[in-house]
């Protein structure tokens, strides 16, 4: 999730105002939303944070006074820590809710997300709350348990045991002249130079890969080393020295103490720059109005009446459908069962991928759904192979597919990384996207309102060639193909194939000319997102897809999957809807609506059909699904407008005029 780094220096021919600039940089890709640093100066540390993403932060005057334009003394004597954010937890247009964090004389940095956070804050509740931030709690359970034993080390240790979900932290003290590291799912790594006085961490082992090539520094790439999730790395500042204890246990060298830091905050250079103003973390539920309510009742109904196949229940409406003379739809009569080629097989994968050097074996691509976190379980707990877990934040990332995703990666031990898009950029061209669309209505560009998320795919590439993998696991329910959005762009199923990327050579000419006529009769499409969506399809159609899908391998079994998460990871569904596929992505509620309303179905019903092929399920059982799985999601759709800027109540109103594919 956010990216953290930090470097203590004591080398004079190392210019550490510019490494610690690069670090910045580089942990950007982990999130954009705001940053912030802290950096010992004397006998004080100076705190600066701001709204504003790292590439922006750097060439302000304040980090150019603070980290670029020391003298040479303080180069030799530089210790400084970094925050680059994607918000989680409370507004960043508000300085109180970025990192780092003071409280209790303490400047904390943290990377993940503290899911118990309201129980913990009931249980220390004595100290006054100041911000809306999970990691306010670090600071205040730390200091309560170094109040107690005199130990960091063990009070940081309790901090872990007591928390649930992924944590990274860093912390400098007032009172202590150490810097602390502490993982529990291995999202740490560092170069640990102490004869030469250089000592460097980031959140990816890339990064400090990036940092030895960049700055020519005397290391090889094997000295990049991971904290070990469940350990407390403390540095001592002065002398310099490192010292590695299980968590919990007391750290040798924290007895070396200073007279008390003073802690400064260095006050904002906003000026003249427009601070972004979020709204994606409001979740209030706003009263629907009866009148949306009972026109959906009144389209149901009218939905229930259409012709379905006998077999399945897809529509008449649906696509290219055909039915036979018994009743049956071309879909269910040109289906092929799933073959799978068993577990064996899989770990015959398994095992020519594992390694003994301790680092990372696999990929897996990971959005926090219920498949992807059935994979990463399945991987570390069935395989036994140490993966990295990745994903790509465009901003349609709900807050619930967030909190799965620590609290999977946490319980598993499993470093994320996660490469944040300009999500402020992203969200504008969904919003102009959606308005344009408007004009002139087309089930057809519907996944023009996706086209942000397609990157996952090259992203995912580049992550592999970053940490040497050769192998990425995808957990890809083929039961869950929704052909039907390009069958909307007039191209025709290819029966037997099994991802939505897998289109023909020419249809894909059949779909950039699709598009490239709605684009010329609805010029509003020509907008500052036009590139985002050339590179989506790039990514999406063009680029090799490196992964092989566990659900070849072993049978998708929806009971089994949610089993495993709720009970074995507490995973969260959403109360909304009884369904928990796509409950993580902001965009699925909206889009299922345009689809119910104007065609008669939504992915849902395409889904409980290949079930229904499969035999998995009944048809009745899966008509019973669809309809419920079908309502609207009215909290999740007044999210998404919200998020966007939108007027839920208005954009409602245009989808329910829109000309239906059925007599309504």
């Amino acid at each position: 999730m956010c990216g953290i780094f930090g470097l203590i220096n004591k080398n004079k021919e190392y210019n550490a105002g510019r490494i610690f600039k690069s670090l910045c940089l580089l942990s950007e890709s982990r999130g954009k939303e705001a940053s912030g640093f802290a950096v010992l100066n004397n006998s004080m540390i100076n705190v600066y944070k701001t709204p504003f993403p790292a590439g922006e932060m750097v060439k302000g005057k304040v980090f150019r006074k603070e980290i670029l334009n020391r003298d040479r003394n303080f180069r030799e004597n530089f210790t400084a820590i970094g925050h680059s954010r994607l918000v989680t937890n409370g507004y960043e247009q508000y300085d109180i809710n970025n990192q780092p964090v003071i409280k209790n004389g303490y400047v904390v940095i943290h990377n993940g997300i503290i899911v118990n956070q309201a129980d913990l804050w009931r249980k220390y509740g004595s100290t006054t709350k100041v911000s809306e931030l999970d990691s306010e709690l670090i600071p205040v359970i730390i200091d309560h348990h170094i109040k107690q034993s005199g130990e960091p080390g063990r009070a940081i240790g309790i901090l872990f045991s007591e928390i649930y979900g992924m944590s990274n932290i860093a912390i400098l003290s007032s009172g202590y002249n150490n810097l602390f590291l502490a993982t529990n799912n291995g999202s740490l790594y560092y170069i640990d130079d102490s004869i030469n006085g250089f000592f460097v961490f980031a959140s990816e082992r890339y990064i400090l890969q990036s940092i030895i090539k960049k700055h020519k520094l005397p290391y090889s790439y094997s000295s990049v080393r991971q904290l070990i999730a469940g350990t407390v790395l403390s540095i001592c500042i002065s002398p310099f020295s490192g010292n590695i204890s299980s968590i919990g246990e007391n750290i040798n060298n924290i007895s070396v103490q200073i007279p008390s830091f003073g802690i400064k905050i260095i006050k904002n250079e906003i000026n003249d720059k427009n601070v972004y103003i979020n709204t994606s973390l409001e979740h209030r539920v706003e009263k629907v109005d009866q009148g949306f309510i009972d026109f959906y009742e009144k389209r149901k109904e009218i939905i229930n009446t259409l012709r379905r196949c006998t077999r399945c229940i897809l529509p008449e409406t649906f696509p290219f459908i055909e039915f036979d003379d018994k009743g049956v739809c071309n879909y269910c009569n040109n289906y092929k069962k799933h073959e799978l080629k068993g577990i064996e097989e899989l770990k015959k994968v398994a095992e020519m991928h594992r390694r003994n050097d301790r680092q990372a074996e696999c990929l897996v691509p990971f959005s926090g759904g219920r498949d992807s976190s059935f994979t990463l379980h399945y991987v570390v707990k069935e395989l036994g192979l140490k993966p990295i877990a990745y994903s790509y934040d465009w901003g349609m990332l709900t807050d619930l597919a967030r909190r799965n995703q620590a609290r999977i990666c946490g319980k598993l031990g499993v470093e994320h990384i996660l490469i944040s898009a300009d999500i402020r950029k992203k969200r504008a061209n969904i919003r102009k996207n959606v308005l344009a669309w408007l004009k002139k209505p087309s089930l057809g560009t519907v996944p023009l309102f996706m086209a942000g998320d397609k990157q996952y795919f090259y992203f995912a590439n580049l992550i592999m060639r970053q940490n040497n993998l050769k192998l990425s696991i995808l957990g890809e329910n083929l039961l869950e193909t929704t052909n039907f959005k390009a069958g909307f762009c007039g191209i025709e199923p290819r029966f037997g194939e099994q991802h939505t990327y897998s289109l023909s050579f020419a249809d894909k000419i059949k779909m950039v000319l699709f598009y490239g006529k709605e684009f010329i009769f609805n010029p509003a499409y020509f907008n500052s997102s036009l590139f985002d969506t050339f590179d989506a399809f790039r990514s999406y159609y063009l680029i090799k897809h490196n992964n092989i899908n566990i659900y070849d391998y072993i049978k998708w079994d929806e009971k089994t999957i949610i089993n495993t998460l709720i009970n074995g990871y507490d995973w969260e569904t959403d109360p909304g809807t009884r369904a928990t596929w796509r409950i993580g992505d902001g965009t699925a509620a909206f889009y299922n609506y345009i689809y119910y309303m104007v065609a008669g179905f939504t992915e849902n019903d395409t889904f409980r059909s290949n079930q229904i092929r499969e035999g998995d399920l009944t048809r009745e059982q899966a008509l019973e699904l669809s309809i419920e799985e079908n309502r609207p999601r009215w909290d999740s759709i007044q999210w998404y407008c919200r998020t966007l800027y939108l007027d839920w109540v208005n954009i409602i109103s245009s989808l329910n005029k829109i000309d239906t594919l059925y007599a309504s």
